[in-house]
């Protein structure tokens, strides 16, 4: 992306796809790529720097818009996010005020989820995953229960696995303070591996 400055002011935006007028004389497109920045400059046209010191994962954050500014010390055009806000963690409920203002669904009511927080969502996921991983396996049940065929001792232990595991990861989202505690969950280290484990899959 590309800024346009005039009179120590930041003027457009353009995508560098197509010609620009600038101070009344029109230059073509190919400004933005056969040109070196420093001739660009000379012309008042800036590669936008971007500083994405405030911009957090969008899993777990909302970040802000972003702001474009012209440093005339620098001759630089910046673009810089605010202050990112952490995703709710807990589901959002309707509430008395909401009622009263008439901002509650038929069908719902106060005390019913208005939005699903991060905390309900990752448990979902988890549950998907879960059977996912077991409807591999799901035939060996299905055989037992038609032919009486014992199930391998591998696969039953293989299942059980499963099973523990995800209750293990729903207790650790459910007991997660808040968004970064989330967050740390899921972050894997230089090997591989994050707080929260993985479901064990079928060797």
């Amino acid at each position: 992306m590309f800024a346009i400055v005039e009179s120590g002011s930041i003027t457009s935006m353009p995508k560098g796809n197509k010609g620009v007028e600038i101070n009344g004389i029109k230059h073509p497109a190919s400004i933005f790529t056969l040109w070196s920045e420093s001739e660009r400059n000379a012309i008042g046209v800036y590669t936008v720097e971007m500083d994405n010191t405030n911009r957090k994962d969008t899993e777990w954050y909302q970040n802000t818009g972003i702001t474009y500014t012209y440093d005339s010390s620098a001759n630089k055009v910046k673009g810089t996010y605010g202050t990112a806000t952490a995703k709710a963690h807990a589901d959002t409920l309707y509430t008395n005020d909401d009622k009263t203002n008439n901002d509650i669904p038929s069908g719902k009511d106060v005390g019913d989820v208005k939005q699903e927080g991060l905390k309900t969502i990752l448990i979902r996921q988890v549950k998907q995953k879960a059977e996912s991983i077991l409807n591999q396996t799901d035939w060996y049940v299905v055989r037992k229960a038609d032919t009486s065929e014992a199930i391998p001792s591998a696969i039953d232990t293989h299942r059980a696995a499963v099973r523990s595991k995800q209750a293990e990861q729903e207790t650790a989202i459910t007991n997660a303070a808040d968004t970064p505690a989330l967050q740390a969950l899921y972050t894997r280290n230089e090997s591989g591996v994050r707080p929260l484990g993985d479901l064990p899959t079928l060797e």
